[in-house]
């Protein structure tokens, strides 16, 4: 069986390492992103203490879409944090490795609008997947996808929702802050018949560029397979650039996140000969590095003082 996320991987001064889920309603009318943090790379409070404690700077977004969105991402330091190789736990919410999958169990409070977000989300891999991908040439950021074709069943107290899907997992980790490996980057997932096809596409710091086209196949394998040409997407409202890979003109049905430096969309392409809906994401981290737009997230990613608890321990997190 390939090894599963290892939740209690180090992390070098300086560096990172997230987890991602993403999931798609079967019905198309919801979605979700959860990722996990330590060292969290979009940290502003992360980049002014100059990186030196990545465990102090943790997080777990949570991302809604669809009805009842919601959007959280509270930072929290080195006592809230506990973590295991099956294990990880930032103050109230926690992910759990069991070997087939994942029981992620929620508990936070969403920015700017304090709302509570509490729920659990169950992932189920479909297939497991060993190798990690090197992002650039210095060996300085991977990425691995871990189940790069899931199931997940979502079942939410607040907002009270509940729905199944299809869902991806995967981690990337660094030795040196996001922004001095990459200028931008544009990734992409889809279910296909065949599996999940990925795009991976990122303009390099140090010179040169990483094309990763793939497919992840319900046998277990992964197969490079040519890409299809390069097509834009319309700017965001931040006029931030989106592109992606398509046999024909794509488009972009929602854009779920529109931050100066980062775009998440649902679009729809055309790949392999089969019209896809996929997650994409768009990065432009010559963005993020501007101070004006570090100055403005603590307004949707503020930091907790002390150790939080779950509710169920009685305590209020």
């Amino acid at each position: 069986m390939a090894p599963g996320p290892d939740f209690a991987a180090p992390v070098a001064p300086g560096g990172y390492v997230w987890w991602y889920v993403d999931a798609i309603s079967d019905d198309g009318q919801h979605g979700l992103t959860i990722i996990a943090f330590v060292g969290s790379v979009f940290s502003p409070y992360y980049a002014w203490s100059g990186r030196r404690a990545p465990e102090d700077h943790c997080a777990i977004n949570v991302a809604l879409y669809g009805g009842g969105a919601r959007w959280s991402m509270t930072e929290r330091g080195a006592g809230a944090l506990a973590r295991s190789t099956n294990s990880f736990a930032v103050g109230p919410s926690a992910l759990h490795w069991d070997g087939q999958g994942l029981d992620i169990d929620i508990d936070e409070i969403c920015a700017p609008l304090p709302r509570r977000l509490i729920g659990r989300v169950r992932l189920d891999a479909e297939t497991l997947n060993r190798q990690s991908f090197e992002l650039e040439s210095q060996g300085r950021h991977f990425w691995r996808p871990i189940a790069p074709l899931a199931r997940v069943s979502v079942e939410m107290k607040h907002p009270a929702i509940q729905w199944r899907g299809h869902a991806y997992f995967d981690t990337n980790r660094g030795d040196e802050p996001l922004e001095a490996g990459f200028s931008s980057w544009h990734w992409s997932r889809a279910r296909l018949r065949e599996g999940t096809r990925v795009f991976y596409e990122s303009e390099n710091r140090r010179g040169g560029q990483t094309a990763l086209s793939l497919i992840f196949t319900e046998s277990g394998e992964w197969v490079e397979r040519p890409a299809p040409g390069v097509v834009p997407l319309p700017q965001t409202l931040w006029r931030l650039p989106r592109l992606t890979r398509s046999e024909r003109p794509a488009r972009v049905l929602e854009t779920l996140e529109d931050a100066p430096f980062y775009a998440r969309s649902r679009i729809a392409h055309r790949v392999d000969g089969e019209d896809a809906i996929s997650m994409h994401e768009s990065l432009d981290l010559d963005r993020f590095a501007n101070p004006v737009v570090k100055a403005m997230l603590p307004f949707r990613m503020p930091r907790a003082r002390g150790p939080a608890v779950r509710e169920e321990d009685g305590r209020k997190p």
